[in-house]
């Protein structure tokens, strides 16, 4: 499989690189392509008329010589001598951190014909030489794909050009997790979702390490980072590296994008909401600046046409860096949103869900010579909640200290650890003359009293590559305390690659993960404050094939087997009743979800690229003697996709995805979920829709660093409504129309 770093623009096929140093670059130094040595020059062929331009793949190993060259596109006889040429260039290799990469780079090379030669005039005279054709420009690097450094052991990672393309996903990485294997949707366009079996509230949300409550806005809306900041997207499904820890499910981990110190931006205007992203550096290069944002309008459309109801959400993004000396960097990340839905009766506006969140994160990064980094960082927030039903706010004010270390011990052996410590107040609104007695004030009272959750954690891996074998061991300890309990979680994991044959890889992952009682969606400033009941706790193992197909495709095939413990998934086991009731109650259930996953894959960002994603899994929950399917049980999840180049900067993509129904609870009983394993539960008819997208662009410079798109998309275009639990829902269908732009 290959990893990626896309170049929105063309770069010279000889960049700057910069100067040499003894102290190796700080954390985001981005890839640096190859550089040519020597001439790239390439003569014009004989028996050829006419202008030509030909475009090649050209692999380019970690010793700078070229490995392959193999033509993308062009016509004889230009094909035939760029071919030539390039097999006899020489580069200084691809870097990352200054260490040689292998890497596949595309090369446009523009052939220009040759000036006619000069009459010959009488009297006889010697004849003028012809004249020099002028010397072709230079080969243009347009793309570049770096070999050797691959996802951990069982994680996807996406990149946000390439999510650009998927129809349906609307540009937005987080919004392209729901296509991945291993994720079950609780419903179409309800951007929450189950991974291996575990709940929403099971999954947890990471930003450059940043513990973020939720992804997405209220609805079916964007996420809540803006796009632009997003540089890769990692799913962890279970057995995820130790630095992570305090989720019984799975990880889902951002990376912004390297700090640039050139003016640069982006901005979008759509049906439904508006953003921009502005970039530059100061001082020299040695600081960054970049702010972002967007805003919804919503609301205005909705009171066109539902003029009782307003639905409001923006976000924010701001980031500064600065290099105080060559081994230091000081950042400063800071982001935030808000969500807002109110409906109006009788001239009086009620809240029916409110949240917002914040989060300051301040750090410093510093290398002790080439081989080892250190970041320490301190990150402050707030995130609050209207409950529903509640005339009131649920708050959450935090803060967190955390301490990493990365050593490169030998070539083949790498050392990282860490710690964090985490204090998190919640409070909530007192009620305007609340009645101490009140059932409810009592309920809530109880649930939510305020308290301090104080948390301590500690972990350590070693990453080891013995020839074909790179596995990755390692371990964290967690020490939970909240209302006067105290709980320890132990979570040993391992991760394994093992090259076994020519483009065959097995991937291995086990762990144990450890978190206190939670939701089933997670929300801010909203948390179960009782340890009373124990953690929750689930064993992860999967193993699988990941094989390098020819023409760029990837397949992987994985088996998993996951067992959740003491789980408060309360919505897994039950349907209906009062959600407060149960979560009192403190109801625990054990669980398994045990299945298969299929991913193929093409870069969607290559003229012809989709990706087949299937996973065929099996998840139950018991309660006391009682076994049953889960509540969101889905059989079948299947996505395919596909987007193509159709030329003159046209690009068109499709979408299927298709999924069976959850389990039917019958009326009546205790609302558990049968029947017993052996028999087949009634299901909910199955889902299936369409999404569909198309883009044409145009470059306004010829570097193609400044651009503008026409984008039309829409998620369900075939209008499919989705039945769960016998209710009709839908059809969710969310269309876009909107101009896209960067410089």
């Amino acid at each position: 499989m290959l990893g990626s770093t896309e170049y929105a623009a063309a770069q010279p096929a000889q960049p700057t690189l910069p100067p040499a140093s003894s102290a190796a670059p700080l954390p985001g130094v981005p890839v640096m392509p190859p550089r040519q040595r020597g001439s790239a020059e390439v003569a014009y062929p004989e028996g050829a008329s006419g202008d030509g331009v030909v475009v090649l793949i050209v692999l380019v190993d970690a010793a700078g010589a070229v490995a392959d060259v193999t033509p993308a596109s062009g016509e004889e006889p230009f094909v035939t001598a760029a071919v030539a040429a390039a097999r006899g260039w020489t580069f200084d290799p691809a870097t990352r951190n200054r260490a040689p990469l292998a890497a596949r780079i595309r090369m446009e090379i523009v052939f220009h014909a040759p000036e006619p030669e000069a009459p010959v005039v009488a009297p006889p005279a010697p004849a003028s030489p012809a004249a020099a054709p002028p010397p072709p420009p230079p080969p243009v690097v347009d793309e570049v794909d770096v070999r050797g450094q691959r996802p951990a052991p069982g994680a996807t990672s996406l990149g946000r050009a390439e999510v650009r393309q998927l129809p349906g996903a609307f540009g937005d990485p987080f919004r392209a997790l729901d296509a991945l294997p291993g994720v079950t949707p609780i419903v179409s366009g309800l951007p929450f979702f189950y991974v291996r079996g575990a709940p929403p509230g099971n999954i947890g949300y990471f930003l450059d390490g940043v513990r973020v409550p939720y992804l997405f806005h209220v609805g079916a809306g964007p996420s809540v980072i803006h796009p632009g900041m997003v540089d890769t997207v990692d799913l962890y499904p279970g057995g995820y590296p130790a630095r992570f820890g305090r989720y019984a499910g799975g990880i889902v981990s951002a990376e912004t994008t390297a700090p640039r110190t050139d003016l640069h931006g982006e901005g979008n205007i759509r049906l439904f909401d508006t953003g921009a992203l502005v970039e530059t550096g100061f001082d020299g290069g040695r600081g960054t600046a970049l702010v972002a944002g967007r805003y919804s309008y919503t609301a205005a459309i909705l009171s066109l046409i539902a003029k009782d109801t307003r639905l409001d959400y923006r976000d924010y993004e701001a980031r500064a860096t600065y290099d105080v000396t060559p081994d230091d960097r000081i950042s400063l990340l800071t982001f935030g949103s808000y969500d807002l839905v109110a409906q109006t009766a009788a001239g009086i506006e009620s809240v029916l869900f409110a949240s917002e969140f914040y989060r300051l994160d301040t750090r410093w990064d510093h290398r002790f010579g080439p081989k080892t980094k250190v970041r320490v960082a301190v990150t402050g927030g707030f995130d609050q909640t209207r409950i529903p039903g509640q005339p009131r706010n649920s708050q959450d004010t935090l803060g967190s200290v955390r301490f990493e270390l990365t050593h490169l011990a030998a070539d083949n052996v790498t050392f990282r650890a860490g710690g964090d410590a985490t204090l998190d107040r919640f409070t909530a609104d007192t009620r305007p003359y609340a009645d101490p007695d009140d059932p409810d004030t009592k309920r809530f009272n109880a649930l939510f009293p305020p308290r301090d959750d104080v948390n301590f954690g500690t972990w350590a891996d070693v990453k080891l590559v013995l020839g074909p074998w790179e596995i990755v061991p390692g371990a964290r300890v967690d020490i939970y305390n909240s209302s006067g309990t105290t709980a320890i979680g132990v979570d040993p994991r391992i991760g394994s690659r093992l090259h076994v044959a020519k483009a065959v890889h097995v991937i291995h992952t086990f762990g144990i993960a450890h978190q206190p009682p939670s939701f089933l969606i997670p929300i801010p400033g909203l948390a179960i404050g009782s340890l009373r009941g124990g953690l929750q706790r689930s064993i992860q193992s999967s193993a699988g094939l990941e094989i390098d197909l020819p023409e760029a495709t990837t397949a992987t095939i994985t088996a998993f087997d996951n067992v959740f413990q003491n789980m408060s998934d309360t919505l897994g086991v039950v349907q209906g009743g009062d959600v407060l009731d149960r979560a009192l109650k403190e109801q625990r259930s054990l669980g398994s979800a045990v299945g298969g996953e299929l991913y193929i894959k093409r870069k969607l960002t290559r003229r012809f690229g989709g990706y087949l994603s299937y996973t065929i899994s099996r998840s139950t929950r018991s309660v006391d003697h009682e076994h049953f399917l889960s509540a969101f049980d889905r059989t079948h999840v299947a996505n395919v996709a596909v987007a193509f180049d159709m030329g003159r900067l046209w690009r068109a993509g499709t979408r299927f995805t298709i999924y069976t129904g959850t389990p039917v609870v019958p009326p009546g009983g205790n609302g558990l979920i049968p029947p017993p394993r052996s028999q087949s539960p009634e299901r909910d008819p199955l889902f299936y829709r369409l999404d569909l997208r198309l883009e044409k662009r145009w470059n306004l410079n010829q570097a193609k660093t400044t651009w503008l798109s026409f984008v039309a998309e829409v998620l369900n275009a075939t209008l499919h409504t989705e039945v769960l639990q016998g209710q009709t829902i839908g059809p969710v269908t969310i269309p876009s129309i909107g101009v896209e732009g960067a410089f």
